[in-house]
């Protein structure tokens, strides 16, 4: 077992590794940047150290500061979270030769399978479901491209090799489209990741985004648990997971994992990992990508598998331990599904929101989780993502945990920035979402914002209310009482300036629960 471990990352996933962390009796190291002096995870950790500016380049990014961290606290393991440095290769190496263990997977695994052409070769070699596509297209060749397409057939994608996160991806509907889209895809592929590499993919269409986690030792054997439907995506970013999926029989799941765990056992992967398909409407499956760490919507499956914490399993992985070969047979119980709480503004074409937190009251009750970094006074960041927390609910059938989900939301109160949270209740009341009818695109051509009801009394109430609400002393979470503070309408115009810079610029303060 470990006895230190720094967490190199921030807000909510360092909360998260951290309370596992504790209940194995493990002490936490902290990193942060000075914006992020005053969150949770920085009072919350045994040791903390600041490792630089607000840019993630600075901070978060910086492989040498981690490892200079880590070695300054005596911590003998990191853990990654998700997103930063969660699926580098020369920080997986880095910390090798620090003699620091990596909670996750190791570097030659992270750097074949984090390349799409070199992870479609590898699952087609261990018998994986692959879409029909084209290794290596030189964007420069177009005649062969050409041909190549043909062989593929129209419409398909023009992906990058190092891509993710939906960039570098264009879809081509006809030939005369071919050209344009390869050369728009490569550069935006060069910019963004530093490789220009393309291949060519048929577009499943429509198609559900099922995933399957993971837990692989290092003497061979891969636990599977069950999937995760993650077909509601905004942008290619998904907005709302639920586990299991509706579209999934007994017979589809065994063969899912089965793949999944192929796909593991043929990479020579090790510890925690999501192996991603593109599934049909006749239950055909394709292999789409593996992402190398623990996944944001990690919770739904451990709400479904009895309570199972898969951060433990990583640490108990990372050091030795074995886990049960094939699929977990002790779920999925009940049904359980998790909405991406955003500073963003719904009504406003989800502009970013960020800024002052008022107030925030979290949701409780049976089956209720919210993993956040959020306590009134916290100014939030604009240097990161607008992820603010997770609301997680479970309930023994899909019906009551959609139900469940909407007492949570509307329970759930942030003053300050505007939130997503109005459209996860009319996403909750939608008749296709409920019926289970989605696919990947499903979100952006068929879902209908509804307008905003809000009448002029209920807005003077809801800003009268938080307003109060912003002037009451308020307790930050550490034990300490705080004064909530105003931001200043200097410090408003200063983070709207910085903002510009963002793909859209920021949004409205939010005053009252699920609504505008």
């Amino acid at each position: 077992m470990f006895k230190r471990i720094l967490v190199a990352n921030r807000g909510e996933i360092a909360l998260r590794v951290q309370r596992t962390c504790r209940e194995l009796g493990i002490e936490t190291v902290a990193v942060y940047s000075e914006p992020d002096r005053s969150l949770m995870h920085v009072r919350e950790a045994d040791y903390s150290v600041c490792i630089g500016d607000g840019p993630a380049t600075d901070s978060y990014l910086s492989i040498p500061k981690i490892i200079d961290a880590a070695k300054e606290t005596g911590a003998d393991a990191i853990h990654p979270g998700y997103g930063f440095l969660s699926e580098n290769a020369e920080f997986v190496e880095a910390c090798d030769s620090a003699g620091i263990k990596f909670i996750g997977p190791t570097a030659d695994s992270m750097r074949n399978l984090g390349d799409k052409v070199s992870a479609r070769q590898i699952m087609e070699q261990a018998g994986v479901p692959i879409v029909p596509g084209a290794n290596d297209i030189d964007p420069d060749d177009f005649t062969s491209a050409e041909r190549e397409a043909a062989r593929v057939g129209f419409p398909l994608l023009v992906k990058a090799s190092a891509g993710g996160g939906g960039r570098g991806i264009r879809l081509v509907e006809t030939p005369d489209q071919l050209e344009d889209s390869m050369r728009l895809a490569s550069s935006e592929a060069s910019s963004s990741f530093g490789n220009a590499t393309i291949f060519l993919e048929r577009f499943v269409s429509p198609a559900r985004h099922i995933e399957v986690q993971i837990i692989a030792d290092s003497h061979g054997n891969v636990s599977a648990f069950g999937e995760r439907e993650c077909s509601v995506q905004r942008r290619n970013q998904k907005v709302l997971e639920e586990a299991p999926s509706i579209a999934v029989t007994p017979e589809i799941r065994q063969r899912l994992c089965d793949a999944a765990i192929s796909a593991a056992k043929g990479s020579g992967y090790q510890n925690a990992g999501t192996v991603e398909f593109l599934m049909d409407s006749q239950g055909e499956f394709y292999f789409l990508e593996v992402n190398a760490r623990l996944q944001v919507e990690h919770p739904v499956t451990e709400l479904i598998f009895g309570g199972v914490d898969l951060v433990a399993l990583q640490i108990a992985v990372a050091g030795g331990a074995s886990v049960t070969d094939g699929l977990i047979d002790s779920g999925p119980i009940g049904w359980a599904i998790e909405c991406r709480i955003n500073g963003e503004d719904p009504y406003e074409n989800f502009r970013p929101s960020l800024g002052l937190i008022d107030h925030v009251e979290y949701p409780v009750g049976p089956g209720v989780r919210f993993d956040s970094m959020l306590f009134s006074g916290l100014d939030v960041p604009i240097f990161y993502d607008s992820l603010l927390g997770k609301l997680i609910v479970w309930a023994e059938t899909r019906e009551l945990a959609i139900e469940r989900m909407k007492r949570a939301l509307r329970e759930l109160l942030i003053s300050g920035p505007q939130t997503n949270i109005p459209f996860h209740l009319a996403l909750m009341d939608n008749e296709d979402f409920r019926s289970g009818n989605i696919h990947t695109n499903w979100l952006e051509q068929s879902f209908v914002m509804p307008e905003n009801t809000l009448s002029e009394s209920e807005l003077h109430m809801a800003l009268a209310a938080a307003a109060i609400s912003s002037s009451l002393t308020t307790n930050t979470g550490s034990g300490t009482q705080t004064q909530s503070k105003k931001a200043s309408k200097w410090t408003s115009a200063g983070r709207g300036n910085s903002m510009e810079g963002l793909p859209i610029s920021t949004g409205e303060s939010g005053w009252l629960r699920g609504t505008r």
